[in-house]
């Protein structure tokens, strides 16, 4: 049976600012649709027991803790989950480390090669480096 996870907002002890989570009178929200997606797939993943809440918590607590060092250049909440998700999705073997920087520089190559104002697709680096025939 599949963990349920803890009601939001997160429990992360000493470390949880509640006032970390973007939130209006509705509930959390999210700048960009990224952030709603990281946020849904950490929800999902661990209802589908794929990691405990509780893990889920540490590690996005240890990341949140290693952002208040002075050099970190993460600006964005969602970053850390994001973070938080690809380490426990590579600790639980959901997908191996290099899978996963494989398929994150297949997308910075297709951001980089799709013209300004076109949605990007996963293989625009793969159409710009073909040859026309």
């Amino acid at each position: 049976m599949p963990a349920t996870p803890a009601p939001l907002p997160l429990s992360l002890g000493a470390n949880y600012d509640p006032s970390a989570l973007p939130r209006n009178e509705h509930g959390p929200v999210f700048n960009e649709p990224w952030e709603a997606q990281v946020f849904a797939l950490a929800v999902c993943l661990s209802d589908a027991a794929c990691f405990s809440w509780n893990e889920w918590t540490a590690t996005l607590g240890q990341e949140i803790q290693a952002a208040q060092e002075p050099d970190d250049p993460r600006s964005s909440y969602y970053l850390h989950w994001l973070s938080a998700l690809e380490q426990l999705c590579v600790k639980k073997g959901l997908v191996s480390g290099t899978d996963l920087h494989r398929r994150k520089e297949e997308w910075r190559q297709s951001y980089l090669h799709t013209p300004h104002g076109q949605p990007i697709e996963l293989l625009a680096a793969d159409k710009k480096a073909m040859p026309a025939g």
